[in-house]
């Protein structure tokens, strides 16, 4: 039985939780055992409005792409845009295709099918050449195919590469590359999705067509700093972001405008300013009247879309934005002005269109997040969020909601974990079976009878994906068991032919949980490629260990996690002498046996109303487990054995006083009569879900452990 952990907390720190930010005890309890106690993590464990996306501008490279594109626009230029097979390149490619389209580009998409490999080929780009195509993006992959970019650049294609995967040493020479991985890609969060980074490129070009795109815009403001002094503060802002500020304090009468950094700092620059009475006769009595300052009053403007501030001064306003709060300090005026403007920037260039657009691709990067096990923190809180609230306040978009229906999810309130268990598979299914345009198209199709259909073939697919795993995991079992002895407990190496490589993945990730090793599986193609997939655990680093095999790879590349890699089978032999070698430098974290308990509850308090708690937690996944309650001495009312061919299930009731909450014991029916029996206490721990019967939907406890209590 493993060790049942609940972690002391700060009273102190719950209180301060409770009063600063509203939350209930409860609530904030659990916060702070998560270490969810900072101003930024609070933030995006509570905020919901888009606003608080950090601005696609951040990346570097992002003006030089969005130009590139533009300019591809305007000379008529054939676009390509070059995906991967999986849940994140299909909704990648979708996404960025399906706004190009719209905007009238000449665009195509390819994905890898068949026995292709991962990434963008030469092939494509020799296909593309052959149709005078001049521009290629690549979205979820790009970042370490370095040759075949080098071929495109002599063929006269410029390559723009937008991915999310961990960089290799040798970048490759592409036109520009967005990459939250890169050092130097000035993101200020790295573990973004594939069709997150392509979803900031969309939402660069949307605003580009705005009149502030590539302005370089100055708010300034004079404040008095003790009646005497005066503190002049300027920052200057590109595309929304800041760029540079420059502060003064100054005495009125005592310098020339001449002798401070403002004139420099001002020429050229669109001046905005809050009060523009005010401001222009503080300046004429710091500098004199000879001096003139050519400023626009913003006041007016943000009045028209908040008007309780027509009358405001911005110290009044500098803390009514739901950014301060979470800052832990008080916020300055030009913190506030900063924060108005960008506001009122957004207000301005969002339209309905692309309202309505963007919430169809929130699913899509919604769906690429929870498939490709990004942490839910930070931004990806938000955007995971966002899509789940819209598909919930239903408004599915086309495609989806043709798997939905053919699921019977249709009409359901959705969570993460439904959709990781039933529409992530089932995309994932195509690319696995080699027919990743199957889903591409899916999410494409204007034609309702057309995507029912496709709708439907990839559910048959995701059945044919089922039975290959399942076939697979017997005819590897054997090996596997010898392989975890021979690598001396450190990883798991299993090589059948028989393997479909589209299930690769899927496999290591079933030895990772059975071993709770670093675990590879590998098949051989049949133009006798290699091709395996390696999936991680306990801290090791699954790309860093593939790349101590330096040029021995085709391919390879991935995440911390999660990473893939092709070699020919003529150097089979070499590859496992040496995995040999270096799996006995395979350093892992100890593998923890505890269970941690987010919070105690006294039967009173087990009611349904638990549930709203839940959700303040949602989306549940990578980084951001179910919550775990721990409970003593609940009565036992009842408890049945359930399962149609197979009654191994446990379907407990138990007698929380007001309430008698049901609960399901998965796989454990043997316990009962054996552990305990109807009628006795048991101390349980267990999460809390929505169980959907009949159109009837009620909360259920899902037990993870359970206890005889102690008399």
């Amino acid at each position: 039985m493993k060790k049942w952990n609940k972690k002391n907390i700060s009273l102190e720190i719950v209180k301060l939780l409770c009063n600063t930010y509203n939350f209930d005890t409860l609530t904030a309890s659990i916060m702070v055992r998560r270490g969810i106690t900072e101003g930024n993590d609070i933030l995006y464990f509570r905020e919901t409005d888009l606003r608080f996306l950090h601005n696609p501008f951040l990346f570097s490279n992002m003006e030089d792409a969005v130009d590139r594109i533009l300019c591809a626009k305007e000379e008529n230029e054939k676009v390509l845009i070059f995906g991967d097979s999986d849940v994140d390149g299909v909704t990648s490619t979708a996404v960025l295709y399906g706004y190009l389209n719209d905007m009238g580009y000449d665009v195509q998409w390819r994905l890898p099918l068949g026995g292709d490999a991962y990434g963008l080929s030469t092939a494509a780009i020799d296909d593309f050449a052959k149709q005078y195509g001049s521009l290629i993006i690549t979205v979820d992959c790009g970042i370490s195919n370095v040759q075949e970019i080098a071929h495109a650049n002599e063929l006269g294609i410029d390559v723009i590469v937008t991915d999310h995967h961990n960089p290799p040493d040798t970048l490759p020479a592409a036109y520009t590359i967005i990459d939250p991985k890169l050092p130097e890609s000035g993101y200020p969060f790295p573990d973004i999705s594939g069709a997150a980074v392509a979803y900031k490129l969309v939402s660069a070009l949307r605003f580009s067509s705005s009149e502030l795109y590539k302005q370089e815009i100055t708010l300034l403001n004079v404040s008095s700093a003790d009646g005497k002094n005066y503190h002049i503060d300027c920052l200057k802002i590109r595309n929304l972001v800041k760029k540079e500020c420059i502060s003064e304090l100054v005495v009125p009468g005592t310098v020339s405008v001449t002798h401070t950094k403002l004139p420099v700092f001002l020429t050229g620059q669109q001046i905005f300013v809050w009060d523009e009475p005010v401001m222009q006769k503080q300046l004429a009595e710091i500098f004199g009247n000879g001096v003139e300052f050519n400023m626009m009053d913003f006041r007016p403007q943000i009045a028209k879309l908040i008007p309780k501030l027509a009358e405001e001064s911005l110290s009044g306003v500098k803390d009514l934005s739901r950014i301060v709060k979470y800052s832990g300090k008080p916020a300055t005026e030009m913190e506030g002005f900063f924060n108005l403007f960008v506001t009122f920037a957004e207000r301005q260039t969002a339209t309905a269109k692309n309202t309505s657009d963007e919430q169809n691709d929130l699913q899509l990067v919604m769906l690429a997040a929870l498939a490709d096990i990004m942490p839910l923190k930070d931004e990806n809180r938000i955007l995971v969020r966002a899509g789940i609230n819209s598909m919930n306040n239903g408004k599915l978009r086309y495609g989806i909601a043709e798997l939905f229906a053919r699921l019977g999810m249709a009409g359901k309130r959705i969570c993460s974990s439904e959709l990781s268990w039933n529409i992530i598979p089932s995309l994932n299914a195509a690319g696995r079976m080699g027919q990743s345009n199957i889903a591409l198209e899916l999410l494409l199709s204007k034609d309702p009878e057309e995507r029912d259909r496709l709708a439907r073939k990839i559910i048959e697919m995701n059945e044919q994906r089922k039975q290959l795993v399942a076939d697979a995991s017997v005819f590897i079992s054997k090996q596997a068991d010898e392989s975890y002895e021979l690598y001396g407990h450190h990883i798991c190496v299993v090589i059948d032919q028989r393997i479909n490589k589209g299930v690769t993945g899927i496999l290591a990730a079933k030895l990772v949980g059975r071993f709770k090793v670093p675990s590879i599986a590998v098949t051989l193609s049949e133009d006798d490629i290699v091709i395996g997939s390696m999936r991680s655990c306990r801290g090791f680093n699954a790309t860093l260990f593939l790349d101590q095999f330096g040029d021995f790879f085709i391919n390879h590349g991935g995440h911390n996690y999660a990473a893939g890699f092709s070699f020919q089978k003529k150097q089979l032999t070499e590859f496992v002498d040496k995995l040999k070698i270096l799996s006995s430098t395979v350093n892992l974290e100890d593998e923890s046996e505890a269970i941690d308990i987010d919070a105690e509850l006294p039967s009173a308090f087990i009611t349904p109303d638990l549930i709203s708690v839940i959700d303040k937690f949602e989306p549940f996944g990578e980084g951001n487990r179910e919550l775990i309650f721990y409970s003593k001495n609940l009565p036992v009312q009842d408890a049945v054995l359930v399962g149609k061919s197979d009654p191994r299930h446990l379907k407990i009731t138990f007698n929380c006083g007001k309430y008698k909450f049901p609960a399901m014991f998965w796989g454990e029916g043997e316990r009962l009569d054996r552990d305990f029996k109807t009628g006795d206490k048991l101390d349980v721990l267990y999460t809390i879900n929505r169980n959907s019967f009949n159109g009837t939907v009620t909360p259920q406890m899902i037990i993870k452990d359970i206890k005889k209590s102690e008399e």
